[in-house]
């Protein structure tokens, strides 16, 4: 096999994310206000914040359901470097797991359909056309997972936290840049949040980007290495994880006392 170097490999890949000045309102009220970030391609970061702080807030204007408002003084909304994009092609590019979603697929349905499902962005399946393919990189994300088991269990049939796991294959099937989790441990008791933890590292060590949206300390695992928490619509504190995740800050961010505890690269908080 001969070896060729393509021009555009030796170039820096442009952000993940390049937010400035963006503001969202929902029904005139004001949800977002005047957010600047930039998330680099391949980085693991945590969003953090109280419940109403606008982290789904800000989720949802990363995959196009908002829009921001007009700025006189301009903003940007980037993704991987484009300002337009269509919303089908952008999601082919993100794997998305939340609350939400694990609710629109609490029925009848196999964990076998709720993996091919993420190949058409779908609640199921209905009139697609599944290739072997499909089929195939379905029983490798299962495997990949350790979730052979659960291929013809029905998603009534089986817990919260085995559903989360079928969900993270649905997102993982189309081989996605970037896994955002969006408070993925709701409902999880502490022997499936043990496993959801083991899942996700394991992701994150295939070199897929993690963004996880959470109110939980104990969520950011530790290939997280920066934490951006949100209050009130606006960005509060954005930096490496432990300058962040410190008594006083996380005090501030939720308004009690605090006293955190590192453990095995994970944090915890005491003290409220």
């Amino acid at each position: 096999m001969t070896n060729t170097t393509r021009s555009h490999e030796s170039q820096t890949p442009p952000p993940f994310l390049e937010f400035e000045n963006v503001t969202v309102f929902t029904e005139r009220k004001k949800i977002l206000d005047s957010i600047s970030m930039t998330i680099q391609a391949g980085e693991n970061v945590a969003i953090l914040g109280p419940n109403g702080s606008g982290k789904s807030s800000l989720i949802k204007t990363i995959t196009r359901e908002y829009h921001p408002a007009f700025q006189k003084e301009g903003y940007t909304c980037r993704i991987w470097g484009k300002d337009r994009w269509n919303v089908f092609d952008l999601r082919s590019h993100l794997g998305i797991v939340s609350s939400d979603l694990q609710q629109a697929f609490a029925r009848e349905m196999s964990g076998r359909e709720v993996i091919l499902s993420g190949f058409f962005s779908s609640v199921g399946l209905f009139n697609h056309d599944v290739t072997p393919a499909m089929v195939e990189r379905t029983e490798e994300i299962a495997a990949f997972l350790e979730i052979p088991h659960l291929l013809d269990r029905l998603m009534t049939g089986i817990s919260s936290g085995e559903a989360r796991r079928l969900l993270i294959g649905r997102a993982l099937v189309h081989d996605p840049e970037v896994l955002i989790l969006d408070e993925p441990t709701n409902s999880l008791d502490l022997h499936a949040l043990h496993t959801f933890r083991g899942t996700l590292r394991k992701v994150a060590s295939t070199g897929t980007a993690i963004i996880m949206v959470t109110h939980t300390l104990s969520d950011i695992i530790p290939e997280i290495s920066r934490v951006i928490m949100i209050r009130n619509g606006g960005v509060y504190r954005d930096g490496p994880k432990e300058a962040v995740l410190t008594d006083q800050q996380i005090g501030e961010l939720f308004s009690v006392p605090a006293k955190i505890r590192e453990e095995g690269g994970y944090y915890y908080v005491a003290g409220y």
